[in-house]
């Protein structure tokens, strides 16, 4: 069960924010309706560790293929509509006017990152989430059409092992993320992770944001593109 903090009383702010993270914790609100904010700090904690990240053949072949176009940090604004958007199973959002303020501010400070697929010219699928040292702190993720944002997450997970990092917090363990490889640790274990993490110099950009599905590959099997 996650550990609920007192709603936040003071002003924050993303330097707060970004504080929050390198502490463990994240904020959420009740509702898109709702002003405020809650810190979470899970007991335990969903990872995703980047060296056993899991392609399924199928999903392989689409980024291979290039089916979507992926593009890097271009399109905050829509890539934070789509996560907000209504979907099959979850009519409401958590993303409230809040959190698109802050994390808005992050993107402008280069703190908060979008992987983006787009397709015929339309934004289809993506996720964001923030980058702090060797640690990316995954926020949420969308798709309009199939395997949109699983793309996306292996294009994310690819440039992470190029730049260096050494966590990809998801959070909470899903169905959909245990597929790729999640495992759910302690927070005691976690806190530990992101101590390590934190240490390390790191660069989002090491994969060039026009890497296609070839190179995505290459660097999630850890052999050069020929």
């Amino acid at each position: 069960m996650a550990g609920y903090k007192d709603d936040i009383v003071m002003e924050i702010t993303p330097q707060v924010l970004l504080k929050a993270y390198a502490c463990g914790l994240f904020p959420m609100a009740e509702s898109a309706e709702e002003s405020g904010l809650f810190w979470l700090e899970p007991e335990r904690r969903g990872v995703l560790p980047l060296a056993d990240f899991h392609v399924p053949r199928r999903l392989r072949r689409t980024i291979r293929n290039d089916v979507f176009e992926i593009r890097i940090s271009t399109d905050f604004q829509g890539i934070i509509d789509g996560c907000a958007a209504p979907r099959p199973g979850r009519q409401k959002t958590w993303i409230n006017r809040e959190i698109r303020h802050l994390y808005g501010e992050l993107f402008e400070m280069g703190y908060c990152h979008t992987v983006e697929a787009w397709q015929d010219g339309a934004l289809v699928g993506g996720l964001y989430g923030v980058s702090l040292n060797g640690a990316f702190f995954g926020e949420s993720m969308f798709a309009f059409k199939t395997d949109a944002s699983k793309v996306c997450l292996a294009h994310l997970v690819a440039r992470l092992m190029a730049g260096g990092y050494a966590l990809l917090d998801t959070q909470f363990v899903t169905d959909h993320l245990g597929t790729f490889g999640t495992i759910e640790v302690t927070q005691a274990e976690y806190n530990t992770l992101l101590t390590d993490a934190l240490k390390l110099e790191t660069d989002y950009y090491a994969l060039s944001p026009h890497a296609g599905g070839e190179e995505v590959l290459a660097v999630l099997d850890n052999r050069k593109v020929r």
